[in-house]
């Protein structure tokens, strides 16, 4: 059965505003939360990611005002992730109007926190985000390396191996960051997207890097990736929903119009 590729813009929030950066760093104002959310709704988006993306540096839960906001606006399936680190922040999220959670830190932390999680709210509420980074070949840290803390702190996890791992203690499916791509324009890591998901069953969403049209046929045709995300591209209204839909399609890429 052919699948469905979904289109997910990213919204990454800080002091409760949008903001996009580039390798995680150097964050510029985007939009308000709430207007931008309202917009990718009527645009035909097919889910909608929010990570609060200084809440695990600065030690601190996800902010709630702005995701109960969004939540009674949106019409599509919300992620949330951010400073998350226990089944009660999930269940608040939840409780708020959320449909899905995504963990990164408090994943890697502590493993089992993704079985907890699954057991407690079931497979299809749960997106682990992984960030990576790439490494030299002559590098003794592995090639695709997880990277955590708002991708400050390294691993030293292969990024296969930690995907596989979160897929057999219960995620429902995988966002994967290339902090390298982050904000580049230059094209997803279609490497490290296709290196998990050809390992892994469950769906992978290809993060960081999309600049143009291309780069999303790239990410499904090449990457293998179940879903796409995206936030300069949307944010700045380089491309619109509507337009990267049609051009997937005219590729034969299945899409929901």
């Amino acid at each position: 059965m052919t699948k469905i590729i979904e289109i997910i813009p990213c919204l990454d929030i800080k002091n409760g505003r949008v903001v996009k950066g580039v390798r995680f760093e150097n964050l510029k104002d985007a939009r308000d939360p709430v207007e931008a959310a309202e917009a990718y709704c009527r645009e035909g988006a097919d889910e909608l990611a929010f990570l609060d993306i200084t809440a695990t540096i600065e030690n601190r839960k996800t902010r709630l005002e702005w995701v109960k906001k969004v939540a009674e606006k949106v019409t599509i399936p919300l992620i949330v992730g951010g400073g998350v680190t226990n089944v009660e922040d999930m269940k608040t999220l939840f409780d708020l109007g959320v449909d899905k959670v995504s963990i990164n830190t408090a994943a890697a932390s502590n493993p089992d926190f993704v079985r907890k999680a699954s057991k407690e709210f079931g497979q299809d509420k749960l997106v682990i985000a992984i960030d990576g980074r790439k490494n030299s070949v002559e590098h003794e840290l592995p090639r695709l390396e997880v990277v955590i803390k708002g991708g400050v702190k390294p691993t030293g996890t292969d990024i296969v191996d930690w995907a596989m791992q979160v897929e057999k203690l219960g995620a429902g499916a995988i966002l994967l960051t290339s902090k390298d791509a982050d904000g580049t324009k230059n094209g997803y890591d279609l490497e490290m997207t296709k290196a998990v998901s050809e390992a892994v069953e469950i769906p992978v969403i290809a993060s960081g890097g999309a600049g143009k049209l291309e780069h999303l046929y790239e990410a499904v045709t090449i990457g293998k990736a179940s879903a796409i995300l995206a936030a300069s591209i949307f944010h700045f209204k380089e491309i619109s929903i509507p337009q990267a839909k049609q051009y997937l399609k005219e590729k034969g890429i299945m899409v929901r119009m």
